[in-house]
């Protein structure tokens, strides 16, 4: 028998344990945060469609500049993982002030374009075909959004950095307990700031962006006190500011490595928000239900969101470690566990998807769409699963030019062309049109699964050899 056929699958008892201790925080942390968004979004719904739209606009501006950070940070992070493995604290001190640099310049970069383009980004997904009145207030309502989140962009550079390299030293309660206090303290804030509870002056979409950036304020000095608090155990603090210097070789090693993850969370970012836009032709119907559907798909998603994070942290030490056997089992383990867990959430999914777009004060044109749209991304949350177990595993080696084909390249070159023409040139309905565009996605898995199983991911990048 050979070695890949010796391979377990299944894993055992230690296994799981290990696994749980990775992700349960994650997932809680991530599942309460999905849940309270998903309770904003529906008391911005209860202000009106046009201002539910207007929002989810917006926050698709913003997911461009949260996806950049999140490739730019998780770039380095490879580097922090290894180090971490490698027992090397002054390679973690590194990464963590290269994380610094980087948000720093993509944070000029985009409050630059938000504040002279913001009104014509959110332009794009407004069409002149719909009733003009809705289109004004739909977009007067998107700036007005847009201008006070970027005052939240700074706090929310400097918490990404901090919770990036606690969760890549293994430690993740820590900021679990920071995203559930901002969300909590968020969703508090929304239900006074929008409807003028308890004295306060009812801002609506204002007092919704306005909760947010407090919260991310709260979350941010609950990270960095967390880390500062706790120098024995996360000894990489001790020092991390008595000089800003990194290594040039390192630096040119997470630039060929951490450039192409960067560029490609950027492209994917761009090519994510143009296919929305393609889905925008549809009419502000097809935006409002395609807004709830993100919403509450996110909640089901967290499932296989926090077994990506188990796959870049735990594959990840191990490479450092050079423990290159037990990296490959505990990888397809991981990749089992994440399919199956991934069935049962999305038939749970598929069975409650009529209830939630009820929550919201809208048309039923767009509650039967959205429930439409959610039975779709159940059905394929398994397809979705495996995509993002293939693309952490890749990553976790470095193999970040194979990532930026797999992944941006995959979005630009085949997906939006589709979604531009099935558009524009075809009469499709907003359902079959969506479910056309994640039925491509099975090409996808297939390339991911035949890579991870060639084993090309398997590389130490922080050894001395490396």
């Amino acid at each position: 028998m050979t070695e890949k056929k010796r391979i377990r699958l299944i894993g055992d008892r230690a296994f799981y344990k290990k696994v749980f201790t990775v992700t349960v925080p994650i997932m809680i942390q991530n599942l309460i945060t999905s849940f309270v968004s998903l309770l904003d979004n529906i008391m911005v719904g209860q202000v009106g469609t046009e201002s539910m739209s207007g929002v989810a606009i917006a926050n698709q501006v913003m997911f461009v500049f949260n996806l950049t950070i999140f490739g730019a940070l998780s770039g380095i992070g490879i580097f922090t993982a290894q180090f971490f493995g490698a027992k090397d604290e002054e390679g973690v001190r590194h990464t963590f002030r290269a994380k610094w640099y980087i948000c720093l310049i993509m944070l000029a970069l985009f409050l630059a374009l938000a504040l002279t383009k913001g009104e014509m980004l959110i332009g794009l997904f407004l069409q002149a075909g719909d009733d003009a009145a809705k289109v004004s207030l739909t977009l007067s309502e998107g700036m007005k959004y847009l201008r006070i989140m970027l005052i939240g962009l700074l706090p929310f550079c400097v918490s990404q950095v901090y919770s990036s390299t606690l969760r890549e030293s293994g430690e993740t309660r820590k900021p679990m307990i920071a995203s559930v206090t901002a969300v909590l303290v968020n969703l508090c804030l929304n239900y006074v700031l929008i409807f003028g509870h308890f004295g306060a002056p009812k801002l609506g979409v204002a007092g919704a962006a306005v909760a947010t950036v407090i919260a991310r304020f709260v979350e941010c000095m609950i990270n960095m006190t967390a880390a500062h608090r706790n120098i024995e155990r996360l000894s990489f603090i001790k020092g991390a500011y008595r000089s800003m210097y990194i290594p040039s070789d390192l630096v040119k090693n997470m630039v060929r490595r951490g450039l192409p993850l960067l560029l490609n969370e950027l492209l994917w970012a761009f090519a994510m928000s143009a296919i929305q836009q393609s889905y925008s032709t549809r009419g502000l119907s097809a935006v409002a239900a395609m807004n709830i559907n993100s919403t509450v798909s996110n909640l089901f998603s967290q499932a296989y969101f926090a077994m990506g994070s188990a796959v870049a942290i735990l594959v990840g030490q191990l490479l450092g470690a050079e423990k290159f056997e037990e990296a490959k089992e505990t990888d397809y383990q991981l990749i089992v566990f994440t399919f199956s867990l991934s069935v049962l959430v999305g038939a749970l999914a598929a069975l409650l998807a009529p209830l939630f777009p009820q929550l919201y004060n809208t048309s039923d044109e767009v509650r039967s769409l959205a429930t439409n749209l959610l039975r779709v991304t159940a059905c394929f949350m398994p397809i979705t699963s495996l995509v993002h177990c293939s693309y952490f595993t890749l990553r976790s080696g470095g193999k970040t030019v194979i990532t930026f084909f797999f992944d941006s390249f995959y979005q630009i070159v085949l997906l939006y062309p589709i979604s531009f023409i099935l558009s524009r040139y075809t009469s499709m309905d907003m359902t079959h049109l969506y479910i056309f565009m994640c039925s491509v996605d099975i090409i996808k898995v297939a390339v991911g699964l035949i890579l991870v199983k060639k084993g090309v991911w398997i590389n130490n990048l922080v050894s001395n050899k490396s």
